[in-house]
């Protein structure tokens, strides 16, 4: 009830349910972006206006307030601002309370930085809301080291929920701090732990750096947490929302004139200030200088210009590099093997098949002994050199060491890697060194000589028509693209289905199905593009069976990682697969892909997952009419 110049006593409940009505039914936008910089003004400096605006948003009914707080918090230039325009709401009603703690930041996560700046900070602007503010910072540190919310929400609702981790630690004061100081310990250990479990880059990252922002809160004198990840401009926005806020005050804008005075009275202090502490510098003479020299300054050196680097001799025979790679006794032809050795295979291919095997085995156990620039790259060139070279017998090493004991996780990524490599390059042609030069020309004119009959006047035209026409269905105007066998056909399922067999068996250290299911994600996109690669090759049918059990088996793995690569070995299967043969051989395996993608596009939270099944149900719309006319 607020007092009007009339002397009457009014009730603006009615007004409370307009503004709720309004807001509710879609007007939202158009009577904030009114009523609440014109709100804002009026309770600067006017208590009474304060407490008519407390009562306006106190009034509306249950059934409309999260409209309204919802628009006073995404138009509010500022925390203090919406601490100003709703008060103490969220400690009078239930369901304000529950829209600003609970589903604006745990249930939704598409609003902007600042909307969640102004909810939080408005929380942390008075000592009765400053309880939500520590339990807010709890429960979002429930969610955030939960196992089952880091595989089952979207990344965008992960980077929303640790932004606002970061905007609560920022407002914490250091008696909150020391009071829940075990509680951030734990949901630290736990929520850092899931979220390097992960897959996903991104999802690893955002645990780090709210791990790290975590850590330097409750460890201010001792030593903290630090993990090295590449810095980029989303972590160094996730890093400044730990800052301390700065308390918002208007300064009023000067005009030009007086800023270049104050900016004028300002330079002298400066330079005032940079003469002292010159003339405080103590000076030391030249005779104290001179006696601390040390009486080594005064020998004259060598003159090494003409010096020159002993070069280490390089290897000229693999055996060569095979017996430096095993001893390694010498570091600088140990260096100098590993930079020649993968244009030694390739130029040898007779003399590497004889050892083939033994090659394979040394470098997928070669480790770094000293630093030399790109060794992993080196590494793997070799690796697949001696793999194109000797395909069936290198793929056999290969793929039965993916599955052995005492491997390591890096060492079975590196073996996906080289095989999916080896195979690009065997399925495309070679590249030849002479190529047919294309038999058009430029357009050029030929000048002729001058002559006054019409008929050398007519020539001269019709060369320049000529010279500056292009024709393109006029003889063979374009070199012909060099062709050749694709090497990757006699050999695809040597590459292929020995990775795909034991993938269900665990082994003492090495479990594809359970916490190994980041080395799963990348086996299932390496089969992904083998698959795809086996396009017109005999084997293509047997694999494309066999990939599709395989992703059957998997569809409802927890990784999104993995079932991204499931997806796009459907899209692989799609494309390589003749059409003949999956509407004779798999037609009910694919009206059962056909419903689970449906219910991926549908109900999947990851957006990339959506988004790959979409396109592979766009891809199967034209196989969709043959599956319903084939009996069943």
């Amino acid at each position: 009830v607020c007092f009007i110049p009339g002397g009457l006593d009014c009730s603006i409940s009615f007004v409370s349910h307009v503004l709720g009505k309004v807001c509710v039914q879609g007007g939202q936008k158009e009577i904030l972006s009114v009523l609440v910089p014109r709100l804002t003004d009026l309770t600067k400096s006017d208590c009474i206006w304060q407490r008519i605006c407390w009562r306006l948003v106190e009034c509306v009914p249950d059934r409309w307030m999260e409209a309204v707080v919802l628009g006073f918090v995404q138009r509010a230039p500022g925390a203090d601002v919406l601490s100003r325009l709703l008060g103490n709401l969220v400690v009078k009603n239930k369901k304000a309370q529950f829209v600003v703690t609970q589903k604006m930041l745990l249930l939704q996560y598409g609003h902007t930085t600042a909307v969640l700046q102004n909810l939080l900070g408005y929380l942390s602007l008075d000592s009765l809301r400053r309880a939500f503010l520590i339990k807010v910072l709890q429960e979002l540190l429930e969610t955030w080291g939960s196992s089952s919310a880091v595989k089952h929400s979207p990344p965008e609702q992960q980077h929303y929920i640790s932004k606002a981790i970061l905007i609560c630690l920022s407002h914490l004061k250091e008696p909150e701090i020391e009071s829940c100081r075990q509680e951030l310990l734990t949901s630290m250990m736990e929520g850092v732990k899931c979220h390097l479990d992960s897959s996903l880059p991104q999802i690893r990252r955002l645990g780090m750096i709210v791990a790290e922002s975590i850590s330097s809160k409750i460890n201010t004198d001792g030593p903290v947490l630090k993990f090295q990840y590449e810095e980029d401009d989303e972590t160094r926005e996730l890093k400044s929302f730990l800052m301390q806020p700065l308390p918002s005050c208007v300064v009023p804008s000067l005009p030009d004139d007086d800023r270049n005075e104050k900016a004028d009275a300002a330079l002298p202090l400066v330079l005032k200030s940079n003469e002292k502490s010159h003339a405080a510098a103590p000076v030391m003479p030249d005779e104290e200088s001179d006696v601390e020299l040390d009486s080594d300054d005064d020998l004259i050196p060598y003159d090494m210009s003409e010096d020159r680097e002993l070069k280490t001799k390089t290897p000229l025979y693999i055996r060569d590099c095979i017996e430096v790679l095993t001893s390694g006794e010498d570091v600088d032809k140990w260096e100098a093997a590993v930079k020649a050795l993968e244009s030694l295979i390739r130029k040898n291919p007779a003399a590497t098949r004889e050892v083939s095997v033994e090659l394979a085995k040394i470098l997928l156990h070669l480790e770094e002994k000293t630093c030399i620039e790109g060794f992993v790259e080196l590494r793997q060139r070799a690796q697949v050199a001696v793999l194109t070279t000797d395909p069936i017998p290198v793929a056999k090493y290969l793929t039965s060491q993916f599955y052995s004991l005492n491997y390591s996780l890096r060492q079975r990524m590196d073996i996906l890697d080289v095989l999916v490599l080896a195979a690009q390059e065997l399925s495309c042609p070679k590249s030849h060194e002479k190529t047919k030069q294309s038999g058009a020309q430029k357009p050029c004119i030929q000048l002729l000589p001058k002559s006054d009959s019409s008929e050398d006047w007519k020539r001269i035209v019709d060369e320049r028509i000529k010279s500056k026409t292009r024709r393109f269905a006029t003889g063979q105007s374009q070199a012909e693209l060099a062709s050749s066998p694709n090497e990757f056909n006699s050999v695809a399922g040597h590459f292929f289905f020995p990775l795909i067999q034991h993938f269900d068996r665990p082994l003492t250290t090495f479990d594809l199905l359970g916490e190994d299911h980041f080395v799963l994600g990348r086996l299932v996109h390496a089969l992904a593009i083998l698959m795809y690669l086996a396009i017109n090759t005999v084997a293509v049918t047997a694999m494309g069976k066999a990939l599709l059990e395989f992703v059957w088996a998997l569809r409802f793995h927890t990784d999104s990682y993995v079932r991204q690569g499931l997806l796009s070995c459907v899209s692989s299967i799609l494309h390589s697969v003749p059409t003949e043969r999956l509407l004779e051989d798999v037609t009910e395996e694919l009206l059962e892909t056909l419903s689970w993608l449906g219910d991926v596009v549908e109900k999947d939270p990851d957006g990339d997952c959506r988004r790959l099944a979409l396109q592979n149900l766009l891809l199967m719309e034209n196989l969709k009419k043959k599956l319903q006319t084939v009996p069943s």
